[in-house]
């Protein structure tokens, strides 16, 4: 069954607004990043859908280069789905753009608007997760309010074939030193995500092993099966 072993989402959190602390490090078991450049003619909606029906427990809209309004429709739409599935949903970089939209929040990195902004624009029951390589970034990150850490990469990837590589001692060293929960980003599949254990991370963050996989679901439960293994480990 997919995400056996999970703790189950819950709609209605609280501590902090719509989602508490506590559900916040849940929900980064399987963290969906999107890219439409996987689709070979399917329907974006349609593979967040499956996805969170695989086992997804957190997804984030990243749309670089698409027309505003185009974005804006996009967000709409995958917002509405995980408020039906009780799953988070925030947009990376644009901060207006999840402010306008109702978005749970927002992904910033370290070159986007900075975590007190994006807190100050927000408001304070709103998701803001930050992008981090080192232990000084993510001590910083965590004081300015941020809710999670998206931590990598941690392999060389088509999604980002330049990012700086984040090793596996310096990804424990990251856990170690924050309370917040963090994700391992960059090349994540069901075949690496055991090199996760024993660092600490909540969970592990995804782009193409769900979004270029013929079957998302089937692909969300693999993941599962493996993230649940090395989480808290």
């Amino acid at each position: 069954m997919a995400g056996e072993g999970v703790a189950p989402r819950r709609s209605v959190p609280c501590a902090r607004g719509r989602w508490s602390a506590d559900d916040i490090r849940r929900s980064m078991l399987l963290y969906a990043v999107t890219d439409r450049a996987w689709l070979r003619g399917r329907e974006l909606a349609a593979l967040v859908r499956e996805a969170i029906a695989g086992g997804a427990t957190f997804v984030q809209l990243r749309e670089k280069s698409a027309p505003r309004e185009e974005v804006r429709a996009l967000a709409i739409e995958l917002r509405d789905i995980c408020a039906a599935e009780g799953v988070p949903f925030v947009i990376d970089d644009d901060v207006e753009l999840a402010a306008e939209v109702g978005a749970d929040g927002v992904h910033v990195g370290q070159e986007d608007m900075v975590c007190e902004q994006a807190r100050a624009l927000l408001g304070e029951d709103a998701i803001v997760g930050v992008s981090a390589q080192t232990v000084e970034e993510a001590l910083a990150a965590q004081a300015a309010g941020a809710d999670y850490l998206g931590v990598g990469a941690l392999h060389p990837t088509a999604t980002k074939p330049d990012a700086v590589d984040v090793t596996g001692e310096e990804l424990k060293r990251i856990c170690e030193a924050v309370d917040i929960p963090v994700v391992g980003i960059g090349g994540v599949d069901a075949s690496t995500a055991c090199e996760l254990a024993g660092s600490g991370v909540a969970g592990g963050a995804v782009v193409s092993a769900l979004f270029a996989a013929d079957d998302p679901r089937a692909a969300a439960e693999d993941l599962v099966r493996e993230l649940v293994k090395v989480v808290g480990e």
